[in-house]
């Protein structure tokens, strides 16, 4: 059974079975402690067999702590980076998915008269879209949980991102990237989700810092110092250090984020930390007879053995060699 069918109701465990009838199962004579919340950390899946019911409790290793995790939004994903995980990504189409057909079915009854039956139509359709939803925001709100300890996320707001396009201002109506926002900060505390100004981190070289005007396609190249890499992971790369060192925001006639690095310099504190997280030790690609400056312009092609994905929200990482 999905997580999101079962919640624990003191020493009973209540799944849905179908919409208004329930399951319950009782807990009181167990063995084993029960955890706070049914969540990544508590409880897990329940496998229901004819002979048996099994149910899975997670435990937290408290001499472990999870790493922080930048995550950059964007329409059909969330990219996730920081040197302990390497480049997360987590597939969202499927959410996307949810509102694309919802849409279709909703803008057929605003053509129909306007009476009670399609009023009580469009309500309930409305209705199904935010369930269909809020079930996979959990899903994904589950999966950066158990990834990471502290959250950095885009602030972003759809109201800066609208344009003339009827096609784009539907696609950024459609995301649900506050609602995500919203649920971390519920089930983490707010001291663990920590929202990054996203201004220039898609266009700015995570390596030198270089701006790129001309941001077009999904590899960012950078003219100063040969950094080619996916552009989505270059932003989630830019969020990592600003959540990391801290940031300013000046400005010079133009908006400007500067880091708070005080130890070393940006390229060298790439090289030293980036390079290895996303290289991963790859002996195939030759990367350990280059130079720093030599690796770095065939990143986008090396970079993709240590690409890890979420499929569907799978309990598991996948490495996709694609």
């Amino acid at each position: 059974m999905k997580q999101t069918l079962i919640k624990l109701e003191g020493e009973r465990l209540k799944l849905t079975i179908k919409p208004g009838g329930y399951l319950y199962i009782d807990l009181s004579k167990r063995y084993f402690p029960l955890p706070k919340e049914v969540s990544s950390a508590g409880l897990g899946e329940p496998i229901i067999t004819l002979e048996k019911v099994h149910l899975p409790v997670h435990y937290k290793d408290e001499n472990q702590e999870k790493p922080s995790v930048s995550w950059d939004f964007n329409l059909l994903s969330l990219d996730g980076y920081s040197p302990e995980t390497g480049w997360v990504k987590i597939d969202t189409s499927k959410l996307a998915s949810v509102h694309i057909s919802s849409f279709e079915k909703r803008s057929v009854q605003r053509k129909a008269s306007k009476s009670k039956k399609a009023k009580k139509i469009l309500a309930k359709y409305s209705k199904r879209e935010r369930n269909r939803a809020k079930k996979h925001q959990l899903e994904i709100a589950r999966v950066i949980q158990s990834v990471a300890g502290v959250v950095g996320l885009e602030e972003l707001s759809k109201h800066g991102m609208y344009t003339r396009s009827r096609l784009w201002n539907r696609m950024i109506s459609r995301s649900d990237w506050r609602s995500i926002s919203r649920i971390l900060t519920k089930r983490i505390g707010e001291a663990k989700v920590k929202e990054l100004d996203p201004y220039g981190s898609s266009s700015c070289c995570s390596r030198c810092g270089w701006e790129n005007k001309d941001l077009n396609g999904a590899v960012f190249e950078c003219s100063r110092c040969g950094l080619r890499i996916d552009r989505q992971l270059n932003s989630a790369i830019n969020l990592y250090m600003r959540l990391m060192f801290g940031y300013t925001t000046n400005w010079d006639g133009k908006k400007r984020v500067e880091l708070r690095m005080e130890d070393a310099s940006q390229k060298e504190w790439w090289d030293k930390v980036v390079l290895p997280s996303i290289l991963g030790g790859y002996v195939e690609t030759g990367a350990e007879r280059k130079t720093p400056d030599e690796l770095v312009r065939g990143l986008h092609e090396v970079v993709k053995p240590k690409l890890y994905a979420y499929d569907r929200y799978a309990d598991t990482y996948l490495r996709t060699p694609t």
